[in-house]
């Protein structure tokens, strides 16, 4: 059987035109504990609020929760609900950038397919994982779009593409032997050129403290364009993750596109990440960055959290992307929960309502 890569498919870039954006309603009490639900969930409404108007909403419900209730919130906050396609779907919880289906589209064509990668929560991390796992088969029936079943374990938050064959990762996630121990660096990025297209994987090295990924790329470094790179860095050499960042940014200004050329590389201080008290796993530390955005058809969702900053990256946002609409989002009590908008949602594409 021929590959993906062979058959002429590439992973598109972000910024590509989707058909939907897939989100999951929260409803993990282990993730969400006490009044947590409530707040993440009104943070949820904002998301649904200012995407719902640029493309359609695939949302799953699970079948535990009262979609009516739902649905009445929604209305509440003035959503076209004919743009918000509900579908009660048992889920596990709300990371759908990583159990969701990765699409990828034929060269010079608009056909796609969905890879479908195996999901185990991080390394086994946060049981039970297997209505997550099973959601890129669903999506390929469903909507009767070809799936190509990989057999090994990738989180679509521990890479990033320019579309044109460039990947960011880490070694931290992808080597991590609570993924594919069996695997070797160079049998993974053969992965990743056969199902994805990618040409050149650019490696770095650690993530976030209180990442308990284990340090996806979309709180680090992720693509502008196909040539530029948003990388987060600390301005203060005590802080926690001022060596894994500097060490990062300095991975980047070396690495070059597959001409040879050098990239762009811009640059944004990160926020504060130590919180008060602990998250449900016992850290002191939240993943809270600006590279956990979101770029969907004409708007940039924005994850907000520390106002000594959030101008600047407003401001860097709308320079790089004058033809969106910048909307920033608080995110405080999502990232509580260790992830942000890049992490609950994931871009769909060859779907038809």
């Amino acid at each position: 059987m021929n590959t993906p890569k062979e058959l002429g498919y590439r992973m598109p870039a972000e910024w590509e035109t989707h058909a939907a954006t897939q989100l999951h309603w929260p409803s993990n009490r282990e993730t969400w504990p006490g009044e947590r639900l409530e707040r993440v969930e009104a943070v949820y409404l904002e998301i649904i609020k200012a995407l719902h108007t640029h493309e359609p909403i695939v949302l799953l419900v699970d079948p535990k929760t009262d979609a009516d209730k739902i649905v009445e919130k929604l209305s509440h906050h003035n959503v076209n609900l004919s743009a918000v396609h509900l579908f009660n779907k048992p889920v596990n919880d709300v990371w759908a950038r990583d159990c969701g289906p990765i699409f990828i589209k034929k060269r010079n064509e608009h056909q796609f397919a969905i890879t479908d990668w195996e999901y185990n929560a991080w390394g086994g991390k946060y049981p039970p994982y297997d209505a997550d796992n099973a959601l890129p088969g669903w999506f390929s029936e469903a909507f009767e779009i070809e799936k190509f079943s990989p057999g090994i374990v990738l989180e679509g938050g521990s890479i990033d593409t320019n579309g044109q064959g460039v990947f960011l990762t880490t070694e931290s996630v992808l080597l991590n032997k609570n993924r594919n121990p069996q695997l070797s660096k160079e049998q993974i990025e053969a992965y990743l050129a056969d199902y994805l297209g990618a040409e050149k994987i650019i490696w770095l090295k650690d993530g976030l403290a209180g990442d308990d990924t284990d340090g996806h790329i979309d709180d680090l470094s992720r693509f502008l364009s196909e040539n530029t790179i948003l990388t987060m860095i600390s301005e203060d050499p005590d802080d926690v993750n001022y060596n894994a960042l500097q060490e990062n940014y300095e991975i980047l200004e070396r690495a070059r596109n597959i001409d040879g050329d050098t990239f762009e590389i811009i640059t944004l201080p990160l926020p504060k990440t130590k919180i008060e008290g602990t998250t449900v796993d016992g850290s002191e530390y939240v993943p809270a960055s600006y590279a956990n955005f979101y770029i969907a058809n004409g708007v940039i969702l924005l994850p907000l959290y520390d106002k000594s900053c959030d101008e600047q990256a407003i401001n860097l946002f709308e320079k790089y992307f004058p033809e969106r609409k910048v909307t920033g989002i608080p995110c405080a009590d999502l990232v509580w929960g260790q992830g942000s908008i890049h992490c609950i949602t994931q871009q769909l594409y060859g779907i038809d309502f």
